[in-house]
């Protein structure tokens, strides 16, 4: 008789604890489908590729999910710098007497054709499940920037980790993820960046405005127009340009030069 309730107890206590280990169990997983991070790369290789290391397998509208993450990108700059003339609308058309524009506060926009993958990405950091970011773009400054421009703008206050690497192997992918480091580290790399950026946008906004208005003021025969395309910020400012006046660019001129002073008397530009 006794050994019979013995047999018994054994076994209520053994379904109770499997029980309690199934419980157990199901709160370790709302807890980590509570706290996903979500790692932002630069493009949408990269973003599969890590996606594939971390086991994100789970494809959606703009990102992958699985396994504790969310796998999105920013398919290069989702944000970039305002034009001249979201600052002031004298600056729709181009005046020599204008020159030189040079805002006092910098402020950005949200790039047109790149619209619905920011939207994507600002409601991914809003979920309540979102406790954190990985930032995945690339380990450079022009990467830094692309992530924190983003992140900025979408008003973001989530803590984020940094991914460094240089290698989209497998292994490099898991040993980066192992050794995520503090975002803030790289605080002083962004600022270089945005410092590369603003830069950038003067001496390219002001100097193609020089040069084409300049050449219209003193009426130039030169034909076709040779413009002196400085950096890439050039391309958006002269395709404006162009369009509007119905011009053909028939060929750029390539220089090296140093920009001594900006001035709205006195122009230096060394070639």
């Amino acid at each position: 008789m006794f050994s019979k309730w013995k047999y018994l107890f054994y076994i209520h206590d053994s379904i109770y604890a499997i029980k309690k280990q199934i419980k157990n169990e199901r709160r370790k997983q709302n807890l980590s489908e509570k706290n996903i991070k979500l790692v932002i790369a630069e493009k949408p290789s990269v973003a599969q590729s890590i996606a594939k290391v971390i086991g994100a397998d789970k494809r959606e509208d703009g990102y992958l999910e699985g396994n504790g993450y969310i796998v999105s990108w920013c398919v290069g700059h989702l944000v970039e710098l305002a034009s001249p003339e979201f600052y002031d609308e004298k600056y729709e058309k181009w005046r020599y007497e204008d020159l030189p524009i040079l805002p006092s506060e910098w402020n950005y926009q949200i790039a047109e054709a790149t619209r619905k993958q920011f939207g994507i990405l600002k409601k991914l950091m809003e979920r309540e499940d979102v406790t954190g970011l990985v930032e995945a773009t690339d380990a450079g400054r022009e990467g830094e920037l692309i992530f924190r421009l983003v992140y900025d703008q979408a008003k973001c206050k989530k803590p984020f980790e940094r991914l460094w690497i240089s290698s989209m192997e497998d292994q490099a992918i898991s040993d980066g993820f192992f050794h995520l480091k503090n975002g803030r580290e790289y605080d002083d790399l962004y600022r270089a960046a945005l410092c590369r950026e603003r830069a950038d946008w003067i001496v390219g906004m002001n100097a193609t405005r020089l040069f084409l208005t300049d050449t219209n003021r003193r009426r130039t025969a030169v034909k076709p127009m040779a413009v002196f395309l400085f950096r890439q910020v050039f391309k958006k400012s002269l395709s404006r340009e162009y369009n509007r006046s119905g011009r053909k660019v028939t060929y750029y001129i390539g220089c090296n030069f140093f920009m001594n002073s900006i001035d709205k008397k006195t122009w230096y530009v060394y070639n």
